[in-house]
């Protein structure tokens, strides 16, 4: 500090007390004291993994703590810990554990299938990889796939691609593939799978209207019309009748957009692809569903190994859920709504999941009115008039052989989902039929059937955890038996503390044995040698010396030392005593202006 005295010329003091007020109660705020024990970093681990955010994982410790002063560390600290240790992946490391899981996994089930690209550098181009039990659940429900590659995974910038299926509760070429409107995977798919039926997302679709036809008057309508004209048309015919009227009527002919999603209508429009089995697809909005479960857990800075984890997580999470629904299957039954034999049928065979499905066409059943049209030799036509508001009234055509037990209705809902529709169940209570033919109780929507893949565990890597942290969990997992134990009364908890006492006296005398021994070859295990630890690093100025000397050496250089020592130290009072005037100096003029 400087001090001005009864003098002109200053002079510098040095004050080695406190120049401020110590307080005992703030010490432990000071990082020299906060600690975050073993204990504390197993579940913020385990936390970080199962995708809970750092603040709840530290509101949780503050919870089981009994408020904030009770922990020996802040907020920071866990948040700085998962940083630094759990996600602090190096772009060269992470590359070689991404391909390090890969085997594994392929070494845990030969039916894991992976390919890497490589660039010529030998970085990452593009990974492909499909675990055993999603495999061998496409041989099964395989016959409709969405593709989506509308999310960004990580720090490389590397495009997600998830393939997703539809299974009875919600190796060939796949029959029916959903994408978004991309040109080039509609040519990759006609060179690669000619006999798939490609589908567009109409979601997506539907989505950009306002943004290509903003720009026109009485927009909202515009959209309404065509929204219309999309869903409502029940043949090819009429789409095309109706799409020429939205045209000439809004003055919409010479749009480009409009004129290239006429012309590839075949393969979004509703009307074109019905006759199709979609499972109930039409949009990739089940892709999203995936998208949804890794915004909660991955960020545009995780590494490809933190994906991979969490990939494992969201397989895991599917797996659990189709386990709990064959179980509710199994055990529990969705009464009828109505009294209807054909209902009860469908009870019996299908899933909950497509059962109450089922159930909403029972229901809708009783919006329609069903007339006789035309019949002739146990074939029958009939119009079904179905009310979808309070002035808007459908019709739909529906036929039915009662020879063939077969029943068709232009709507194509069965076609297309598999579910016969309100206007079909309507035709077959008019014409009191009591069951349906087997065919409209499909397979894939069954739970009695056997599943090969419900067999196979999804891949799961294990965490890759040091043998001291595996036998703090093996521990921890053994000692919540007898905690629980021990706490139905008073006199437990003692005998425990007790044995607790006793227990760390001789771990902590052991410990004190063990210290500063010798390991011979005679006495070394596995279990010994992973005991080790490495020397602890001394750090020193400059580059360290590969050659210690001996001891007449160090004497010589000491000696040297010590000369150049008492030169260095003449030359620094010299300088000092330089500065010191030219400081005082300087002080000197400014107290002056």
């Amino acid at each position: 500090m400087l001090e001005n005295f009864t003098g002109t010329t200053p002079r510098l003091q040095v004050v080695l007390d406190h120049s401020h007020p110590c307080c005992p109660s703030k010490a432990e705020m000071l990082k020299q004291h906060r600690e975050l024990s073993m204990s504390i970093r197993r579940t913020i681990e385990n936390n970080e993994e199962a995708g809970i955010r750092p603040s709840k994982t530290y509101q949780s410790f503050v919870a089981a703590a009994g408020g904030h002063r009770e922990l020996n560390f802040i907020e920071k600290d866990v948040k700085n810990y998962i940083t630094r240790e759990v996600r602090n992946v190096s772009e060269q490391e992470d590359a070689k554990e991404f391909g390090k899981y890969l085997l594994r996994m392929k070494e845990k089930n030969p039916n894991f299938f992976f390919e890497l690209q490589l660039e010529e550098d030998q970085s990452i181009k593009l990974v492909f990889w499909a675990d055993a039990r999603s495999r061998a659940a496409f041989e099964y429900f395989g016959d409709v796939i969405s593709f989506d590659t509308t999310y960004n995974t990580n720090r490389y910038n590397l495009v997600c691609g998830s393939f997703v299926g539809v299974n009875h509760h919600g190796g060939n070429a796949p029959k029916g593939f959903l994408t978004d409107q991309c040109a080039s995977m509609k040519k990759a798919l006609e060179a690669c799978m000619p006999t798939t039926i490609h589908r567009w997302c109409i979601w997506h679709i539907m989505k950009k209207i306002p943004s290509k036809l903003n720009r026109y008057k009485g927009h909202a309508d515009i959209e309404q019309e065509m929204s219309q004209d999309v869903w409502n048309s029940h043949s090819k015919d009429s789409f095309d009748r109706n799409w020429n009227d939205f045209l000439l009527n809004f003055g919409l002919a010479d749009n480009k957009w409009l004129s290239d999603l006429y012309e590839d209508r075949h393969i979004w429009v509703p009307i074109y692809l019905d006759h199709h089995f979609w499972a109930g697809m039409r949009s990739t909005q089940r892709s999203k569903s995936m998208h949804s479960f890794f915004n909660k857990y991955i960020t545009r800075n995780s590494s490809l190994i933190q994906f991979v984890k969490q990939y494992d997580n969201c397989l895991e999470s599917r797996e659990q859920a189709e386990r709990e629904s064959d179980a509710a299957d199994f055990h529990t039954l969705i009464p009828c709504a109505t009294k209807s034999s054909i209902e009860a049928q469908f009870q019996d065979a299908y899933t909950h999941a497509k059962f109450r499905e089922v159930q909403a066409q029972f229901r809708g059943k009783a919006n329609c009115i069903t007339r006789l049209k035309n019949s002739a030799l146990g074939y029958s036509v009939y119009d079904v008039g179905e009310q979808v508001s309070s002035s808007i009234f459908n019709k739909f055509v529906v036929t039915y052989d009662s020879v063939a037990a077969e029943v068709k209705c232009e709507c194509l809902l069965f076609e297309s989902r598999g579910i016969l529709c309100r206007h079909a169940l309507s035709v077959l209570s008019f014409e009191q039929a009591s069951q349906v033919s087997p065919r409209y109780i499909l397979e894939r929507w069954s739970k009695k059937v056997k599943r090969r893949h419900t067999h196979i565990k999804s891949s799961h890597d294990e965490p890759l955890m040091e043998p001291r942290s595996k036998r703090f969990n093996q521990l921890v997992f053994r000692s919540q038996n007898i905690c629980k134990f021990a706490s139905e009364s008073e006199e437990l908890t003692t005998i425990l503390h007790r044995a607790y006492d006793n227990v760390m006296a001789e771990m902590e005398a052991l410990k004190a044995k063990r210290k500063g021994t010798s390991l011979s070859h005679e006495d070394a295990n596995l279990e010994s040698v992973n005991e080790l630890q490495s020397p602890p690093r001394i750090r020193t100025r400059g580059r360290p010396k590969n050659r210690l000397g001996s001891k007449l050496e160090k004497q010589i250089a000491n000696g040297t030392k010590k000369k150049k020592t008492k030169v260095l130290s003449e030359v620094k009072v010299m300088f000092f005593k330089f500065v010191a005037i030219e400081f005082i100096f300087l002080v000197n003029r400014l107290a002056n202006v």
